[in-house]
């Protein structure tokens, strides 16, 4: 990897209303028996140098997870950047990856391809992609950021956006292409949670 590990932060996204799954806080949903929030915290921990969670409720239950937990700054659910303001706030790396809690398949060499596809592009920002049913889509929430865009972030939300790609595109962005699509699907119902656990 172009950029070492050590200088990268990882953050779980798990701060959602997760209203698709009538509520319940995603993040805490067994996968396989593990919170899918603890899941992508062990699956993304030997990618980076350090990790921390995102989240708005249940916050004891994340902290029993050992990482540091940082709800959103800015109130009412903001999304994503919710948490990916939280993230840089508390960042002390030159780097933010960040992954959602509901995908519990990704990558396990995410967080190395995305630091090359940055490095390589001299960019700001790297975005995973990948192809499903068909046609290559982005993976917004997949995204590896340098902590001195901050500012930034906090200026865009402040004026009211919430829409992660357009501020993406603010900056240099690169998109790291992933063949396996499998790898990116999210569970936004309980339904398809169970289907991801039985490999369906």
């Amino acid at each position: 990897m172009t950029i070492d590990r050590r200088d990268i932060t990882g953050l779980v996204l798990a701060g959602g209303r997760a209203t698709r799954m009538g509520g319940l806080d995603k993040g805490l949903q067994p996968f396989h028996g593990v919170p899918l929030a603890l899941r992508a915290l062990l699956r993304l921990a030997p990618q980076v140098g350090e990790v921390m969670i995102s989240a708005n409720r249940n916050l004891a239950a994340y902290e029993s997870m050992g990482v540091p937990v940082w709800p959103d700054p800015i109130a009412d659910y903001p999304g994503p950047l919710g948490g990916w303001l939280a993230g840089l706030e508390h960042c002390s790396t030159a780097y933010l990856v960040t992954v959602p809690c509901d995908t519990p398949n990704f990558p396990t060499d995410l967080v190395e391809r995305l630091a090359c596809a940055l490095h390589e592009a001299d960019a700001d920002i790297a975005m995973a992609s990948a192809r499903q049913r068909d046609q290559v889509r982005l993976q917004p929430v997949f995204s590896l950021i340098k902590a001195s865009l901050l500012e930034s972030l906090v200026r865009y939300m402040h004026a009211g956006d919430r829409r992660v790609v357009v501020w993406c595109r603010q900056h240099r962005l690169v998109h790291a292409h992933f063949d396996d699509g499998a790898a990116f699907y999210n569970a936004k119902t309980i339904a398809e949670l169970q289907q991801l656990a039985s490999g369906v």
